[in-house]
């Protein structure tokens, strides 16, 4: 077993601090999203961070408080979406183990950037109709968000939602997310936030895709140091809690766990727990 160890983030020591200011942020924006769903960008990042400070005090994510972060992301990350293409005024959705009104109208909201987040933690948390729901959301709905972005990211949602969906189109979409990342053609993000963060799981699920373990695993331990040296890539970065977890990779490592792949590198960027799906029907999602 190859282990690749985690920076320190030298966060833990005001942790509970920050989840107590992180929480009172959350259930405000959740009580704003009671009457516009302007607020759903905010309570996603929130949502996220409570999870990546929870995860950087639980590395293993052995604590059902961190296994109850991750789904709560997960459920803003699709309601979010279910609201943004709701034919009705108001959504029901569960948040946080209560049952909560919000308005729909999210399409503004409804980017590439936030569905990648709430697809990525529907994997995690095994989310197979989520994972379903989400991957029908049509990409030309996104584009009618806001916000600019790289054209590669579009490539990138078809290529997993083709995948998912087990569409005919996905290799030639994973082929254009991948030529989209080239530094030359990018116009928007910085080029080691791409070729760090965001190429890798590309390259993860091409593994995945063409069956091959030996390679999977090789290429998420380059992943992960990837992702090591982009959060230690300068101070502010290392001690940043989202820097805590690789949403992206440990997503997809999921993905490879529930295809029946053995993974030989371990690190507490992957959180065991979170990895193996030991906490999966622990409560009602």
């Amino acid at each position: 077993m190859l282990s690749i160890p985690r920076h320190d983030t030298r966060s833990t020591s005001h942790a509970d601090l920050q989840l107590e200011l992180l929480d009172g942020d959350f259930w405000q924006y959740i009580g704003f999203m009671e009457k516009t769903p302007e607020w759903f960008t905010n309570a996603l990042a929130t949502a996220v961070s409570i999870l990546d400070v929870r995860c950087d005090v639980d590395p293993q994510a052995d604590k059902v408080e961190t296994w109850e972060a991750c789904v709560t992301a997960m459920q803003v990350g699709s309601a979010l979406f279910e609201s943004a293409q709701a034919d009705t005024t108001t959504i029901e959705c569960r948040i946080a183990h209560k049952m909560c009104t919000i308005r729909a109208g999210a399409l503004p909201r409804a980017h590439a950037g936030n569905w990648l987040t709430a697809f990525w933690l529907a994997c995690i948390c095994r989310e197979k109709k989520r994972m379903t729901r989400l991957c029908q959301f049509p990409v030309a709905r996104m584009r009618e968000a806001e916000g600019d972005l790289d054209a590669y990211i579009y490539d990138w949602v078809e290529a997993l939602q083709a995948y998912w969906l087990e569409r005919p189109e996905f290799g030639d979409k994973l082929v254009a997310a991948v030529e989209g990342t080239d530094p030359e053609v990018l116009r928007h993000a910085s080029r080691d936030s791409v070729l760090q963060i965001m190429y890798p799981p590309m390259n993860l699920l091409t593994q995945l895709a063409r069956g091959d373990q030996e390679k999977f695993n090789a290429e998420l331990a380059k992943a992960l140091e990837w992702h090591k040296e982009y959060w230690t890539g300068n101070e502010d970065r290392a001690l940043d809690p989202e820097g805590a977890i690789a949403l992206g990779p440990l997503a997809v490592s999921c993905l490879a766990v529930e295809a029946g792949f053995t993974l030989t590198v371990e690190s507490e960027y992957l959180p065991k727990s979170l990895l193996d799906g030991g906490w999966v029907n622990e409560f009602p999602t």
